[in-house]
């Protein structure tokens, strides 16, 4: 903070103009301005601005240098204060006693705040929903300066609510008189509104339904019996269209499953309380915090084994999964959805999945969804609010330590922006073509895009360009520089090259991009390299393989790949993929181990698709080497008889990962990797022969695919923590970066942690960026802006 006191002696009135930076525009930051001068005693004025904040105090000195100080030490809850400058400008002898301090209307102009995260209903707006003698009662937009929607409904800066989706809901003299008061909690709260100034709540039925439209708390009503009865309602939330069902009934699940394409892929569900998620998994401390907190993401929780406590999900929900995920209400409209004291009884779980098709993006649009949802959802839940910008849950889960890592990034993150370790140009990274989220970034700051989903179709690319438009309008970012994956056949990458012009365009190898991600959100300046152990199921190599099991020397500058996983043919690419079966015979032959009948994955093959395979592996037809740990991770899944074709990337590493928590202690250190040096001084190889020759034998003497899987995840491990020792011999590298998909594996990530740490390295952490391809944009932003400074 600059000079904050005036310089001349003496008592007389000095007057300062203050700016204020961060997360400081719909948090309540004008309204705590004001209170905060009044009773000081100080005149003068606040606004809002496309900078941030700016006042203007005149007062006594001591009095002035408090107001500065506590702007920083009593911001409210949802502010961020970043920055804080002082300039003394010249008095205008209005300061007295009484002095008048305004809120001025908010000026336009030249740059950059940031507005904060959506957040979960805060207490008070709860009791005033459930209270049946407040003027809110039953409202379901009930909100005030600290909670609710604020980045899904911004539609430029300033934020006020002239551009923000409330703009058209006129404010009826009750909610105008709390507006204007200073003293009441909605002083300037943006989207202030109750039943007579709306939003409002519309259930329109499914064509054919024979079934009746209804609003207001009608509409509420009808929804809450159609989920009781098992259907399925589309449910407009604040970013984004869910669909719904009652998580126990295993019909309703089912249908949801069928009618989406969804596959064996987990759903995540609802709970009204703590105490109801507690019956469907394990909560902790941690898992405690991170559901009940501000942001109200997902968090994926272990499962009680079974016959330990009630299961009240039907098995549809999360098949195979050692985890489910659980969220709790955020908004009051789901608060209703449960029900308030003495209404009907409802579902005590709800299904919450993405209002979507399979591969497409989340609905926001009330026509759109009426058809893209259609066949579906037997009816939509939704309202007249305005979606600004789609943003879909985010996804968490608890590290070893206790804290968050996040998984998905999304609502209740997005667009807090994230520190970067060194000062970048004006910059878009546009990340991957799976599990999409872009990034922008200038100075010090990355903004991440909300969670857009795979980009398969046209529709992904439409939300992509939708929502990089909105972003650079709330950001101020105006990109110079821009950055993408190699991949030559990447969807991101092409709209990058479109979307750069004239402007530089940098690729960035995957894996490089990963742990340079991991080196970025965590702080590191690049000084040192890292010891970077890239794993998961695809990424372009320099070689033109697919990559997936490396272990490279990283820092911003570039890369040595240290190690990897030996190839193996991917037979058929993504038919590859999605038959595990086939990936376990591939690695058997590479391993010498034949394919007898009594192995699961052999018998998982008809006699004429293993015949065709092994034509097709000894001739290499279709067939591309690859590295990749995933890919490991689905063979030995269907090796040991868990997953033989997958309905979604994950399924057979999920099921693997299930069997392996089941396990327990077996008292055994597991199988080991073979390291052998490279051909001439290349990269060392990491041979899962031994491993796969040792989980055949234990099949064979009986061992369940649960002590299997346990003994694999700790041969991954152990083999993490011995080509990292080797790294330190050779380099004298003591960080290392864990990062890539397969790191989303609890089990895994704690085993690597906590022998890396035994070993004396230190681990960097990721807690705010995804480790996956969701994180993927931040590193090569970082790549991309240290190779432009040079």
């Amino acid at each position: 903070m600059t000079a904050t006191v005036d310089d001349r002696p003496g008592h007389g009135a000095v007057r300062h103009r203050v700016r204020v930076g961060g997360t400081v525009q719909g948090v309540g930051f004008r309204p705590f301005v004001h209170t905060l001068a009044r009773e000081l005693g100080l005149s003068g004025y606040v606004a809002n601005d496309a900078g941030g904040v700016v006042a203007e105090v005149e007062g006594g000195p001591e009095a002035v240098e408090a107001f500065c100080r506590r702007l920083r030490e009593q911001a409210p809850p949802l502010a961020v204060v970043s920055t804080v400058t002082s300039e003394p400008v010249p008095p205008r002898g209005t300061a007295h006693p009484y002095a008048e301090f305004t809120i001025r209307p908010s000026r336009q102009g030249g740059g950059r705040t940031q507005i904060p995260p959506d957040t979960a209903t805060c207490d008070d707006c709860l009791r005033e929903l459930a209270d049946p003698a407040d003027r809110r009662h039953r409202h379901p937009f009930v909100t005030c300066t600290h909670c609710g929607p604020r980045f899904t409904i911004a539609t430029a800066l300033p934020y006020d609510r002239a551009t923000t989706t409330m703009a058209a809901f006129s404010l009826c003299p009750a909610c105008a008189g709390e507006y204007t008061d200073p003293a009441d909690r909605r002083f300037h709260a943006q989207p202030v509104a109750c039943h007579d100034c709306g939003p409002r709540l519309h259930l329109t039925h499914a064509p054919g339904t024979g079934s009746r439209d209804a609003d207001g708390e009608r509409a509420l009503a009808g929804a809450r019996r159609l989920l009781a009865e098992g259907g399925i309602v589309a449910v407009k939330g604040i970013g984004g269209y869910h669909l719904a069902c009652d998580a126990t009934n295993s019909a309703a699940v089912a249908a949801l499953r069928e009618r989406k394409a969804r596959g064996g892929k987990p759903f995540a569900v609802m709970c009204p309380d703590v105490a109801t998620a507690a019956w469907l998994a394990r909560v902790g401390p941690a898992e405690h915090r991170a559901l009940t907190g501000r942001l109200r993401p997902i968090v994926l929780l272990r499962r009680h084994p079974p016959g330990e406590g009630p299961d009240l999900l039907a098995p549809e929900v999360c098949p195979g999964s050692p985890d489910v995920g659980v969220l709790l209400p955020y908004t009051p409209l789901h608060r209703l959805l449960f029900g308030l004291p003495g209404d009907p009884p409802g579902p005590q779980v709800l299904v919450m999945t993405s209002g979507n098709r399979s591969g497409e993006p989340i609905v926001t649009d009330d026509r759109e969804a009426l058809t893209r949802l259609a066949g579906l959802a037997d009816a939509w839940l939704w309202h007249d609010r305005p979606i600004a910008v789609p943003c879909d849950d985010s996804v968490v889960r608890t590290g070893a330590d206790g804290a968050e890592v996040v998984l998905r990034r999304s609502r209740g993150h997005v667009p807090a922006p994230v520190p970067l370790p060194f000062p970048v140009p004006p910059s878009l990274a546009v990340g991957g073509d799976l599990e999409n989220a872009f990034c922008l970034a200038e100075g010090r700051s990355a903004w991440f895009s909300p969670h857009l989903g795979d980009l398969d179709g046209p529709a992904g690319a439409r939300a992509l360009e939708s929502v990089e438009r909105h972003m650079r309008k709330l950001t101020g970012v105006a990109p110079r520089l821009f950055a993408a994956d190699r991949h030559p056949g990447y969807r991101s990458a092409r709209w990058a090259r479109r979307r750069a012009g004239g402007h530089p365009l940098h690729l960035v190898q995957h894996h490089h991009a990963h742990i340079a991600s991991v080196m970025a959100a965590a702080g590191a300046d690049g000084g040192a390299p890292v010891v970077g152990v890239a794993f998961d199921g695809t990424g372009y190599g320099d070689d033109g393989a697919v990559w997936g099991g490396e272990v490279l020397l990283a820092d911003y500058a570039g890369y040595r790949r240290l190690a990897h996983l030996t190839y193996v043919p991917l037979p058929g690419g993504d038919a590859g993929v999605a038959n595990p079966c086939r990936m376990a015979l591939s690695r058997l032959r590479s391993a010498g181990i034949a394919w007898e009948d009594d192995l699961p994955c052999t018998a998982a093959c008809t006699p004429g698709e293993r015949q065709l395979l092994a034509r097709q592996l000894e001739r290499g037809t279709a067939c591309v080497p690859t590295s990749s740990m995933g890919r490991l991770f689905d063979a030995m899944a269907s090796l040991t008889g868990l997953c033989h074709r997958a309905g979604h990337e994950a399924q057979a590493a999920v099921a693997l990962e299930a069997a392996a928590a089941s396990a327990g202690e077996d008292g055994t250190p597991g199988y080991a990797f073979a390291l052998r040096a490279g051909a001439g001084g290349g990269p060392a190889l990491l041979d899962p022969a031994p491993v796969l020759r040792a989980a055949v034998a234990d099949l064979r003497s009986g061992a369940g695919a649960p002590v299997i899987a346990a003994r694999f995840h700790r041969a991954v491990a152990g083999a993490v923590e011995e080509v990292c020792l080797l790294a330190r011999r050779e380099t004298g590298a003591t960080a290392v970066a864990l990062a890539g998909g397969v790191f989303a594996n609890a089990l895994l990530d704690r085993e690597c942690t906590g022998r890396l740490r035994a070993a004396g390295f230190t681990v960097l952490p990721r807690h705010t960026v995804p480790p996956g391809d969701g994180g993927l944009a931040l590193g090569q932003l970082a790549v991309t802006a240290h190779a432009a400074a040079r």
